[in-house]
């Protein structure tokens, strides 16, 4: 449990930099909005190559993973039921609420409270490929097409089909799954700078939430409370309890049912907020859903380690 308190902490205190510096006038809304772009078009493909070129694909045809799937489709598509028709939502912010009730914080959240819940890192592994390389290409898509559409712009049925690979993390995603896949070494004078440049994505993107926190109106304030609570809520009580009941169903029991259990627990994702930001969409339901998720996981977390650790 340290692990898993010491990997909040460590966000949390990454995120405060942020407030600071916007706090001190030493950013505003511009420089917030650089360090999005630049966190999105350049620091996280990188991260994502390095990430997926390495990754260990060992779990990625069990049952645990089918089990995450469902969740995450149950979890999801529960938004798009409820909070899309009752709150009339816009396409763009639909898709950002979608992908804060279910996409997962897998990366800088997931792995320390893999280690610590779970002794063991490799399971976040499976998630992390489904987000990457299916879901996140999915929304970027129809966010594309959402952008185009209200720029006036009409494009072909096949310039959407191509919009996923088009995208900077789309195509850092799948360089890195090409890499792992063929077993390719890419050279150290290749992987160096690859690797120093992924490394500023997690610090500008936690920065910028940061930012985002002092300079805009307080979280869970605005219009965008109601659609944002339906996500949180479906994030950290429903997207558990469904990926227990679905296990469950499917036959898993001991580790690996407390395994994705946990996985769903995880809060949404800090890339939920950078994507928003990117396309303009939906950017206050998406920091205040992951920010309200980070906290809220952590009590969820600790229940589900209670009942099933």
């Amino acid at each position: 449990m340290q692990g898993a308190i010491g990997g909040i902490s460590t966000i949390w205190v990454v995120i405060g930099v942020g407030w600071l510096i916007a706090h001190l006038g030493l950013v505003n809304q511009s420089g917030r909005r650089l360090m999005s772009v630049l966190a999105f078009t350049v620091g996280s493909p990188a991260l994502l190559f390095s990430l997926m070129s390495t990754a260990d694909l060992a779990h990625v045809f069990s049952r645990t993973v089918v089990v995450s799937i469902l969740a995450v489709a149950a979890a999801g598509g529960l938004y798009l039921a409820v909070a899309v028709p009752l709150f009339r939502l816009s396409l763009g912010d639909g898709v950002i609420g979608f992908m804060t009730s279910c996409y997962t914080n897998a990366a800088n959240f997931g792995l320390p409270v893999a280690l610590a819940l779970l002794h063991d890192g490799t399971w976040v592994a499976p998630i992390m490929l489904l987000q990457l390389a299916f879901i996140m290409p999915i929304c970027l898509a129809i966010l594309d097409a959402a952008t185009a559409r209200a720029s006036g712009q009409r494009r072909s049925p096949w310039r959407y089909a191509a919009l996923p690979f088009r995208n900077p993390l789309t195509l850092g995603i799948l360089g890195g799954l090409a890499v792992n896949l063929l077993g390719v070494t890419v050279p150290d004078l290749v992987m160096r700078p690859i690797d120093m440049v992924g490394g500023i994505a997690l610090p500008l993107m936690l920065m910028a939430f940061g930012v985002s926190l002092r300079l805009d109106p307080l979280p869970g304030r605005g219009p965008h409370r109601a659609p944002m609570w339906v996500g949180v809520v479906l994030k950290v009580a429903f997207h558990p309890l469904l990926a227990w009941l679905i296990g469950l169903a499917l036959g898993l029991s001991g580790t690996d049912l407390y395994a994705v259990v946990v996985l769903a627990a995880l809060p949404a994702a800090q890339n939920v907020y950078v994507t928003a930001t990117r396309y303009d969409q939906g950017e206050l339901l998406a920091r205040d859903g992951v920010f309200w998720s980070t906290i809220l996981s952590v009590a969820s977390l600790l229940i589900i380690a209670a009942l099933l650790g």
